[in-house]
């Protein structure tokens, strides 16, 4: 799958006005206080969208508040970022009520992970438009500490190469299959993967490094989840896979998410690379998605081009 038709929106500069938006859950402001003291302190001006503190259920007010906020933010052209504030649900449900001529018009860098992959895709789809899997600026630093700030500060404000490391007290670190791939990186997190699948959103991951991660899913759910996606023949010709954290993924049974993710990854014919501190962990570090990636799985290593320029 070629790179060359990616958007990539231009490095944030001291100075950019940057949007706080909800497009899912609802957040706490006492969290994204400490999101907003960070940007702060890396000389970006955070704005809260109009809703981003909504409430209505587990969503962050209605479809049409939330959308209402994402379109704000891509239109006005003084805004530069748009970081949301958190995952949790209901990005998919306001999805195609963005407006993606505004997107490809003026494309900026997003931000977020977990049910934000659902963005992440309909945006790709949309405006080919290269986004960032990080923490979100409802922050904690308990789970987010100095180097998970350092890897955002990073994909957002410099044109570097992103790259990551598999870490050794990573669960995941004994998923390997040895060999080294290249493809645009794509994915994020499991469920909302799955869940795009006869959609619009879905992208062809024909060449690509799939990069998955997970939370509080118990390992016969990832089982099922890997199973939908080798039935319905999304894995085929894939480059490779990057295997992230899989975070409180546990129940009663023998069988654990290793022993799952190496059953259902370790035949695919492609390198596999776990261990890697991308997810809802401890230590979060920020990757590109929808750029090119490198997997070394002989060395542990993933490289990503920067999804800003």
């Amino acid at each position: 799958m070629p790179t060359d038709d990616c958007l990539r929106p231009p490095v944030l500069r001291p100075g950019d006005p940057v949007m706080l938006v909800s497009p899912s859950g609802p957040t706490r402001p006492e969290r994204v206080a400490r999101g907003i003291e960070l940007l702060t302190g890396w000389g970006l001006r955070p704005v809260l969208a109009r809703h981003a503190y909504a409430r209505q259920g587990y969503l962050a007010g209605g479809d049409e508040l939330r959308a209402a906020d994402l379109n704000a933010a891509f239109a006005d052209p003084e805004v530069r970022g748009v970081i949301c504030t958190r995952g949790g649900y209901g990005a998919q449900r306001v999805v195609d009520l963005i407006d993606m001529a505004a997107v490809r018009r003026d494309p900026k860098v997003v931000a977020g992970f977990s049910d934000i992959t659902a963005l992440q895709f309909a945006l790709w789809r949309g405006a080919r438009l290269a986004s960032v899997h990080g923490p979100g600026a409802a922050w904690l630093d308990e789970r987010t500490p100095l180097s998970s700030a350092e890897s955002l500060h990073a994909a957002l404000m410099t044109t570097e190469p992103v790259t990551v490391a598999a870490a050794r007290d990573e669960e995941t670190y004994a998923v390997r299959v040895p060999g080294r791939a290249t493809g645009p990186l794509l994915g994020g997190n499991l469920c909302l993967i799955t869940a795009s699948i006869g959609t619009p959103d879905m992208p062809d991951l024909t060449g690509a490094v799939l990069l998955i991660e997970e939370v509080q899913e118990p390992p016969y759910k990832v089982d099922r989840m890997l199973t939908h996606l080798r039935r319905c023949g999304a894995l085929d010709g894939l480059a490779g896979v990057a295997v992230g954290q899989f975070t409180e993924c546990a129940d009663g049974w023998d069988t654990t998410v290793v022993d799952v993710l190496a059953d259902r990854l370790g035949d695919l014919g492609v390198p596999v690379l776990g261990g890697l501190p991308i997810g809802h962990g401890v230590g979060q570090l920020t990757v590109p998605v929808g750029t090119e990636a490198t997997l070394d799985a002989d060395a542990g290593i993933l490289t990503v081009t920067p999804a800003v320029a």
